[in-house]
């Protein structure tokens, strides 16, 4: 047996036996579930979805139910989350799903990669966790543990698209159950254990197969990321301005909206944006409302 081959069985049996009870991940999840999920993971924490995952699906638990209200609420719904044109997209795509699919989100992969907002990581998700199909799903998580466990690197790197579908390809089991299980487990095993800053290392299933601690654990010295700045930037004002519009019942005035920041050149620019991105809607009457 291969030493890759035996990194996948490792892991199936680890995340048997210590995955996380995350709602998505319960038998029966309905697709829309899992894809409703997957968006807002989108660089956001566990901790921080959850809430807002249960509400949404209380709230809309199909794509026709949210197609059905407009897109300003499912804006108003995203809340805190960050990033959200993803509410926006959601709603595009429940369009798209009620119109074009009868109200179910596709298994086939051009057919999820035609849906608005969903892109080739989402697109393979679906297919992995909705439909247990053999995809490789390869996220933040699922690249630092190829790296260190296939690559013998500490970090990933800078990402490549090919380059990382094929390295997940070269792991991933022929059958279909044992593949999307072994995708959930890396991704498990990179979000819990083998962490970017400290990796616990004594706690993995695979740290005597894994590459990098065989080769002594080298410091990795690649190309390191940019930290992300918030504070004080377009995005902090871009949310302070949709928190105005979100707590309001009806449409605000611009002069509801000055009163959120102090530089009127970064306010203006961070508006502009959002009219830009569909986010907020100028009225005739010089107000302005979430997008109708």
């Amino acid at each position: 047996m291969s030493a890759r081959v035996e990194i996948a069985e490792d892991l199936i049996d680890w995340f048997a036996a210590n995955a996380r009870d995350l709602p998505w991940r319960r038998p029966g999840t309905s697709a829309w579930s899992v894809l409703v999920s997957e968006v807002m993971l989108q660089q956001t924490p566990v901790a921080r979805v959850l809430p807002a995952y249960l509400a949404w699906l209380e709230r809309w638990p199909t794509p026709v139910a949210l197609a059905a209200d407009s897109p300003g609420e499912a804006v108003r719904m995203w809340g805190k989350l960050g990033y959200p044109g993803r509410a926006l997209r959601l709603h595009r795509c429940a369009v798209a799903v009620t119109e074009q699919h009868g109200g179910l989100v596709p298994s086939d992969l051009d057919a999820l990669l035609a849906l608005p907002g969903v892109g080739d990581y989402t697109a393979r998700a679906v297919q992995a966790f909705a439909y247990q199909r053999r995809a490789a799903v390869v996220d933040t998580n699922v690249r630092r543990v190829l790296a260190r466990a296939v690559g013998a690197q500490g970090q990933a790197g800078p990402p490549s698209t090919a380059r990382d579908l094929a390295q997940m390809d070269s792991v991933l089991p022929a059958d279909d159950r044992a593949a999307a299980r072994f995708c959930a487990a890396t991704m498990e095993l990179g979000a819990v254990v083998c962490t970017a800053a400290s990796p616990a290392c004594h706690r993995c299933p695979i740290a005597s197969k894994c590459g990098w601690r065989l080769a002594g654990s080298p410091v990795y010295e690649g190309p390191q990321p940019r930290p992300q700045r918030f504070a004080g930037t377009d995005r902090q004002v871009r949310g302070l301005l949709l928190d105005v519009l979100r707590a309001a019942a009806g449409p605000v005035t611009q002069t509801d909206l000055d009163v959120v920041w102090p530089d009127d050149a970064q306010r203006r620019r961070a508006q502009d944006a959002l009219v830009a991105d569909g986010l907020l809607d100028p009225l005739p009457d010089g107000r302005f409302a979430l997008p109708a």
